[in-house]
């Protein structure tokens, strides 16, 4: 959607825009009410300040979107699709989706939520890297990583939704 039909549209309208982005509805009720902007990048700025921070609770809402990485996201939804691009470019054959399951099962294991990671633009063997150095974590520092890691997925996607 082009920049100014999204600050012309009504706020529902421009709320569907955001929440395939993150769904996170304090982050879209400050994006929607911010309207209108004047450029791709003061949206970006203003994206970037409402996601900071993001609570427990909202990492727990967003998390509820976003499938174990390795794993095919399933459905239609914008989101799934979404997320199905963003693993695309992994290499996953046999032996690293075995490695990416046991990763998975130690991280939710420790941390009692999916392992989540902008996977765009990173290699399979980065992100099993990731996973291990994270396990290291403790709760308020990985709790910190994974809004981090929202953010970015955040903000690729707006990306993509949003342009000039």
């Amino acid at each position: 959607m082009h920049l100014s039909v999204f600050n012309e549209v009504s706020a529902v309208e421009a709320a569907e825009v955001l929440r395939p982005c993150i769904d996170v509805e304090r982050w879209i009720t400050e994006l929607v009410s911010a309207r209108p902007f004047s450029s791709l990048e003061q949206l970006t700025e203003s994206a970037t300040s409402s996601a900071k921070p993001f609570n427990r609770e909202e990492i727990g809402a967003a998390l509820a979107h976003h499938p174990r990485i390795g794993e095919r996201a399933g459905g239609d939804s914008q989101e799934a699709t979404l997320s199905r691009s963003e693993q695309a470019s992994l290499n996953l054959d046999a032996g690293v989706l075995e490695r990416l399951a046991a990763a998975n099962r130690d991280y939710e294991q420790r941390f009692d939520r999916v392992f989540l990671i902008r996977a765009a633009g990173r290699s399979s063997e980065e992100i099993l890297a990731e996973c291990q150095r994270r396990l290291q974590n403790t709760d308020e520092a990985e709790l910190a990583e994974v809004a981090d890691q929202l953010r970015q997925i955040a903000l690729l996607r707006l990306q993509d939704a949003v342009k000039n």
